[in-house]
């Protein structure tokens, strides 16, 4: 039996991810992958690592036809807190390559297929103050809803009313509340969200999401004993090592199972139950799952560390 070692690691100023425990000797080939789950499907491209998922650069496939209209709504959402919504209660976003002194829309072409400005006129103001509703004219002439100067539109990946799946996608883009800020970024005062948490998944049951809303992932090619990461290459141009975390700051999950893993060149990366964990470059919004069953390889983990099926 190979004698087994307890890694430990201390962080300097914050605290820093902190544990102890036995995940094998780092480098040795003892030991093999687990399996992918029986009926487990590739998704997205069949290199294991999910090349050639594509996407148009906005977080979603281009969709004609999500238009905003009748009376302006208030929806207390019950993570994001109070959102607008236009009459049959889509959410509403806003921009932050956008300006709001002067009110002006960076987003044309294909972004505007994506997130299509919700004009001016085809609303009213509803349950939001008529003094922070007003308009701009777009480069095409059309004029533009405004909240508090800022820009407002429709998501196409926004399917039924109440969804926020815009919410975050590529850190630029957030439902706007009534005074016209980003909902659910933390205003001064108020907590930071946890930096790993459990979050219920409706297919695939309660997955470990990081503190910016991505679905973590194992590699069934990796080992946990040895603990080793076989994401090498191009693999990490799809999958990205996650970051080690404050133990402090992590909800739903047993910190003692979360301990670091020193890759080849050097740097940290998270694990769990001594399995490493990444996040998949083709999630795209907060909560999505794209990278399940990518190559019958990736898979979400639960909060135990074993794949989520």
């Amino acid at each position: 039996m190979m004698n087994l070692r307890k890694l430990t690691i201390a962080a300097a100023g914050t605290a820093l991810l902190l544990g102890a425990t036995a995940c094998g000797t780092q480098g040795d080939q003892a030991g093999t992958a687990a399996q992918a789950p029986a009926g487990a499907t590739a998704s997205a491209a069949s290199d294991g690592y999910g090349n050639g998922a594509g996407t148009d650069g906005y977080g979603a496939a281009p969709a004609d036809g999500a238009t905003a209209s009748g009376p302006l709504a208030v929806r207390n959402d019950a993570t994001l807190g109070p959102v607008v919504t236009d009459g049959a209660g889509f959410t509403l976003y806003r921009f932050d390559k956008d300006t709001a002194k002067p009110s002006t829309s960076a987003c044309s072409g294909g972004c505007a297929k994506t997130w299509p400005p919700v004009p001016a006129g085809s609303t009213r103001p509803g349950g939001v103050d008529a003094a922070k509703v007003g308009s701009l004219v777009r480069a095409d002439g059309v004029k533009q809803l405004t909240i508090a100067g800022w820009p407002v539109y429709r998501f196409a990946k926004d399917t039924a009313p109440g969804q926020t799946n815009g919410q975050g996608v590529g850190g630029t883009w957030f439902a706007v509340t009534p005074d016209g800020k980003k909902a659910g970024v933390g205003q001064p005062g108020e907590a930071a969200p946890p930096a790993l948490s459990l979050a219920d998944d409706d297919k695939l049951g309660k997955i470990i999401r990081d503190g910016k809303g991505r679905t973590l992932y194992r590699f069934t090619k990796d080992t946990a004993w040895p603990m080793k990461s076989n994401c090498e290459g191009a693999c990490l141009e799809k999958w990205k090592p996650a970051k080690l975390v404050d133990l402090d700051k992590v909800e739903g999950v047993d910190p003692k199972k979360l301990i670091p893993y020193t890759r080849t060149d050097g740097t940290k990366q998270l694990t769990i139950d001594c399995w490493p964990l990444y996040w998949f470059t083709g999630d795209k919004t907060p909560g999505d799952t794209n990278g399940q069953g990518v190559g019958g390889t990736w898979f979400a983990v639960t909060a135990n560390g074993k794949l989520a099926r």
